[in-house]
């Protein structure tokens, strides 16, 4: 690895002179498997482990709500029915229980909110993303404010964010799920389902419902009921061929073309799946209204292989209700 400057945080902000830090192997396997190094100045951040916790001098008290914090998002289907209704956890999408940068880590989100979020046009706390999450990834009914479940995922979150600068000036690296460039040709059904049939049906199954064992999701579902609903960031293009490219197949990130990532992620999301907690009633309506957001989704659109319209229907999955009452807006105006 070259020297460089960047801002490495291991539980106290350091200037790092490339492996200075025997924290910094932790990244080397990633580099490996293809990952990006980081740049000039970017902020880079270790989350601390469970070990670490346990070393840690905290009150028990709080290292409880830490654990199960961890334990909620990485088993969240222990909310089934309650917050829940599909067959996600939170570490479905957030890989090594929220720790591994291009997997959408938490701890960025712990640093930089309350922050603006065009998905909804306000100012959001972290709380209100945690309620984001439940409500579209979970297709769920999201916990409480300031509830014992609210506070221990938050808890967990922020204390994987431990030494970390709040609202950083630098480029957080592995921020999100990364980007992946723009396709040469356009994402295409037929060979997307092609790529999932070699590269993804051996976990997640030919009809697409992924893998249960004695009742318990090992794979998720990647549309119908049990996935996620047509709000979750995961329903767009770009940001799921970024995750695919990423982190998929597993173990084996960074192995399918950029091209291949695409039109699997194109393929995927031209699957129906349970309603858009913000829908009118009419899926075009829907459509524009939230256009910042489901310009990158093919919710509303018609697919080309069958003419089905992508959407129009009323169904929440196995939830009975559309929207969560707990949905809020906010202005200061």
């Amino acid at each position: 690895m070259k020297i460089r400057k960047l801002t490495l945080t291991t539980g106290a902000a350091v200037l790092l002179a490339g492996a200075a830090s025997a924290a910094w192997d932790e990244y080397k396997p990633l580099f490996a498997l293809g990952y990006a190094e980081p740049e000039e100045d970017q902020l880079v951040h270790i989350p601390p482990t469970l070990q670490d916790l346990e070393d840690a001098a905290m009150s028990p008290e709080l290292k409880d709500v830490v654990r199960r914090g961890h334990d909620l998002f990485v088993d969240t289907q222990q909310l089934r029915g309650q917050h829940v209704f599909n067959d996600m956890n939170c570490a479905s999408c957030h890989m090594d229980a929220g720790r591994q940068p291009f997997s959408a880590a938490l701890w960025p989100a712990a640093i930089t909110l309350p922050d603006y979020r065009g998905k909804n046009w306000q100012v959001n706390s972290l709380e209100e993303r945690v309620v984001g999450c439940f409500t579209y990834s979970m297709n769920g009914n999201p916990p409480e404010y300031g509830s014992d479940t609210m506070l221990a995922i938050t808890t967990y979150m922020q204390w994987l964010a431990k030494g970390a600068p709040v609202y950083p000036d630098q480029e957080i690296y592995g921020r999100g799920y990364g980007s992946v460039a723009e396709p040469e040709q356009e994402p295409n059904y037929e060979r997307g389902k092609a790529v999932y049939a070699q590269s993804c049906a051996i976990c997640h199954a030919e009809d697409g419902q992924g893998l249960k064992q004695d009742g318990q999701v090992v794979f998720p579902p990647l549309w119908g009921d049990g996935s996620y609903n047509w709000g979750a960031g995961m329903s767009r293009i770009n940001t799921s061929a970024a995750f695919i490219k990423h982190n998929m197949p597993l173990g084996q990130p960074n192995s399918l073309s950029d091209q291949e990532a695409w039109d699997v992620a194109f393929y995927m999301n031209s699957h129906e799946r349970p309603q858009d907690p913000r829908y009118t009633g009419d899926v075009h309506e829907t459509r524009e209204k939230h256009a910042n957001f489901h310009g990158r989704t093919l919710y509303g659109t018609v697919r080309e292989v069958d003419g089905h319209l992508l959407g129009d229907h009323d169904n929440t999955g196995e939830k009975d209700f559309l929207r969560p009452e707990i949905l809020r807006s906010r202005t200061f105006d």
